[in-house]
């Protein structure tokens, strides 16, 4: 991750979940932020969604999920995990039960934003965190140097 590029980001549906309209309404709200949002649309399995994050070299994964398919985005953590890609930020967007809320930050989801999250809340939340992890990774390289 480079300060001087803009952040990258996936916007995605996982699994069956057809629900588009908060993807397409975040994806909008984040290219008008400044952001490179790679929108990846309905149907992606958790493969194809970390794939696509590695040809992307994003910074965040944005997951709208309405569908209670929350394995699938458990198997996107694991994933990244596996791929060594700790820094890839991953947020989460929907109607989503506070118990389950839990358990995906639990397993690594940075944050999940309810229907009723202002777009500033997610711009100011992705901007903070991103520019934090650059900042680590900076001064984790000085320290390697």
């Amino acid at each position: 991750m480079n300060e001087k590029r803009k952040i990258r980001v996936i916007v995605s549906m996982i699994g069956l979940d057809e629900h588009t309209v908060g993807g397409v309404v975040v994806s909008s709200f984040l290219r008008d932020a400044g952001m490179e949002v790679i929108y990846l649309g309905t149907y992606k399995t958790p493969e194809m969604i970390v794939q696509a994050a590695i040809q992307e070299d994003v910074d965040v994964i944005g997951i709208s999920s309405h569908a209670s398919n929350y394995s699938q985005i458990e198997e996107v953590i694991d994933l990244l995990r596996k791929k060594n890609m700790n820094d890839v930020l991953v947020i989460v967007g929907g109607t989503i039960p506070k118990k389950q809320i839990q358990r995906l930050k639990e397993r690594g989801v940075a944050e999940v934003f309810p229907p009723q999250s202002s777009s500033k809340s997610i711009v100011d939340y992705i901007v903070s965190h991103v520019r934090q992890r650059e900042r680590e990774l900076k001064k984790a390289h000085k320290v390697q140097s």
